[in-house]
């Protein structure tokens, strides 16, 4: 067990990690940037450190800053919440560097799904069910044009290394290929500085479901529950209903199960 942790977030999360490490009696040692000195995660921690300006990227997203804050706290642990650093591998090698515990996955495994194209071969040698789609590494126009063919309209263009609804586009016939193409790249480079796209089939009025998991350091894992998040405005998520309804239960460990495969094959 750990005897204090930094938290390398702010709001919401932040305050929810605080209050659970110290229901868990576990110290807490919040971050913030100069305008959020007042901000109630700061005064709900035992301890606070600034550790820059407004900006996120010289402040929160500083990674330097947020192990000179671990190191002079004596944190044992580094709890990214969501956002933010969260995803970024180079924080969990910074962690491994500074012998600190990354609350979180690896270093490995944020990388591999990192790349949407990667993290689609890796589910799919898990035998775990995939939309019809391309995800190879060759990017001629041509052939990603072919590949929409073969899969059939309407298509998904995505950006391999895409969020947030970025770097899409439906082509819902072959005539809209070429424009849309161009467009999805563009914005994907903007956003990502990576031009790699996904070819997929577009399904009409899915539904969203995700899964929660929780793996430990010992190959075990387990599905918590799941949410709905079919709500939503240009690809993001308006609203999030938890459990799923209208899902069997024979569904829901089906899905569940299939979660868990792809975290094992992932780490």
């Amino acid at each position: 067990m750990f005897n204090k942790i930094l938290i390398a977030n702010r709001g919401e999360i932040a305050c929810r990690v605080i209050r659970t490490a110290t229901s868990m009696g576990i110290k807490s040692v919040a971050v913030y940037s100069e305008i959020d000195a007042d901000a109630l995660h700061v005064q709900m921690a035992d301890e606070a450190i600034q550790i820059g300006p407004a900006p996120a990227k010289d402040s929160y997203l500083d990674i330097g800053k947020v192990i000179q804050a671990a190191k002079l706290s004596g944190a044992n642990a580094i709890h990214p919440g969501y956002g933010f650093l969260s995803e970024n591998p180079a924080l969990t090698e910074a962690c491994e560097q500074n012998h600190i515990t990354f609350i979180g996955p690896s270093a490995e495994a944020i990388q591999k799904m990192g790349s949407k194209s990667a993290a689609k071969q890796i589910m799919a040698t898990a035998k775990v069910p995939l939309i019809p789609g391309y995800h190879g590494e060759n990017q001629d126009g041509s052939l990603l044009k072919q590949q929409a063919s073969d899969i059939g309209y309407p298509i998904l263009l995505k950006a391999a290394a895409g969020g947030g609804g970025k770097g899409m586009r439906l082509v819902s016939e072959e005539a809209e290929f070429e424009p849309a193409l161009a467009a999805a790249i563009r914005e994907s480079m903007n956003a990502f500085n990576d031009d790699k796209m996904l070819v997929e089939k577009y399904l009409i009025e899915p539904r969203h479901i995700e899964i929660q998991i929780f793996c430990d350091q010992k190959d075990n894992a387990v599905y918590l529950s799941d949410r709905d998040c079919s709500v939503q405005r240009r690809h993001q998520k308006i609203l999030e209903e938890a459990p799923a309804p209208g899902i069997s239960n024979a569904l829901r460990e089906q899905m569940g199960e299939a979660a868990i495969r792809c975290a094992r094959a992932i780490n």
